[in-house]
């Protein structure tokens, strides 16, 4: 169990919405927003992407994902400055893009860049640091903000998560690894967005008089060693390490998690990692069904765990959750592995 950190506002912005309420009531219905991007695959048909609706595709690059993140960005921070006069320390962390085909190290530090300058136009003292790359970038970040929060803590955390797959180059490597396009034996959905978390510590929310949405239970991460391009595929070692960490204060089975929000996203790989972490640690969920927002707004990378925490929240919110508590489970490309266990609010 953590040290009483609270979610008190959320943002988000992907392809099935521009806003965290209108993504998860699209993820919701099982709407999907795959539709066709200005680019063939290698037999010459149009490639089917979760691209945002209010993005042209000519923009690309750190200006595009900038563009979603300030929009995550904007959201959380206007719901604080409805409900609070916080002027105390606000600290960002970031969930960035893992290097790839069509994203460099230089524009994901402008990415990085980008949204520090966004954030210090509204508050100018905020501290910005990347916390990690890749889908289990948000858990890496709670993690920091879990481990440097006190009882008597007054810093609001940011948690930013931006992400996206939509640009050629990025679309022919993920053709070319055959988890997208034609040759694909299941497909992936690439998809694009970006969610913003903020977390701040019990005595600090109410002495604001905010909301919580969600309670922060736990939070574990790992590495594993055994990636996607190994002959054995993982067998779920650094996942049920980081899951582990995360449910360590909770009576197991009978404090499992209810509902399970995951990156599966159509990778082969993926899912036979959540097969051999389900045999490994059945304990820490009440059913094995889990949600895969992946078929909706596609696969998201580092703003998946943000975006997921938001799912959970709206869940509570609209009482469509399976009970009060949710884990989210996330497994980077460079060997990441992190698991965020979040309970609802009673107060």
């Amino acid at each position: 169990m953590t040290r009483g950190l609270d979610v008190v506002a959320l943002g988000a912005r992907t392809a099935v919405g521009l806003g965290f309420a209108a993504s998860a009531a699209a993820v919701r219905a099982g709407i999907s927003g795959a539709r066709e991007y200005p680019f063939v695959d290698e037999e010459g048909e149009p490639m089917h992407v979760a691209a945002d609706r209010r993005l042209h595709a000519s923009v690309v690059g750190p200006e595009r994902l900038l563009a979603l993140a300030r929009s995550a960005v904007d959201e959380a921070l206007c719901t604080l400055q409805l409900a609070s006069s916080h002027d105390g320390p606000i600290a960002v962390l970031l969930a960035l893009p893992e290097v790839r085909p069509g994203l460099s190290e230089l524009e994901i530090q402008a990415v990085e860049a980008g949204v520090a300058r966004h954030v210090r136009e509204s508050h100018p003292t905020a501290s910005v640091m990347a916390a990690g790359f890749g889908h289990a970038a948000a858990a890496l970040a709670v993690e920091r903000a879990v481990n440097s929060s006190g009882a008597a803590d007054n810093t609001l955390t940011l948690i930013v998560g931006v992400d996206g797959f939509v640009r050629p180059e990025t679309l022919m490597w993920l053709e070319a690894q055959r988890v997208f396009g034609p040759r694909a034996r299941t497909g992936v959905i690439p998809g694009e967005g970006a969610g913003c978390v903020v977390l701040a510590p019990t005595g600090l929310r109410k002495s604001l008089r905010l909301a919580c949405l969600a309670k922060v239970a736990g939070v574990g991460t790992a590495r594993e060693a055994l990636l996607a391009d190994s002959e054995t595929g993982s067998f779920g070692e650094g996942m049920t390490r980081a899951l582990r960490d995360a449910t360590a204060g909770s009576d197991l089975p009978s404090e499992a998690g209810d509902d399970v929000y995951s990156d599966i996203n159509g990778e082969r790989y993926r899912s036979e990692e959540w097969g051999f972490v389900c045999m490994r640690f059945p304990s820490a969920f009440r059913t094995l069904r889990y949600h895969a927002p992946a078929d909706c707004w596609g696969d998201v990378g580092a703003a998946t765990g943000a975006l997921a925490i938001a799912l959970a929240a709206r869940g509570w919110a609209r009482n469509y959750a399976r009970g009060p508590r949710a884990l989210i489970t996330a497994g980077s490309r460079n060997g990441d592995r992190g698991a965020i266990f979040l309970m609802e609010p009673s107060t």
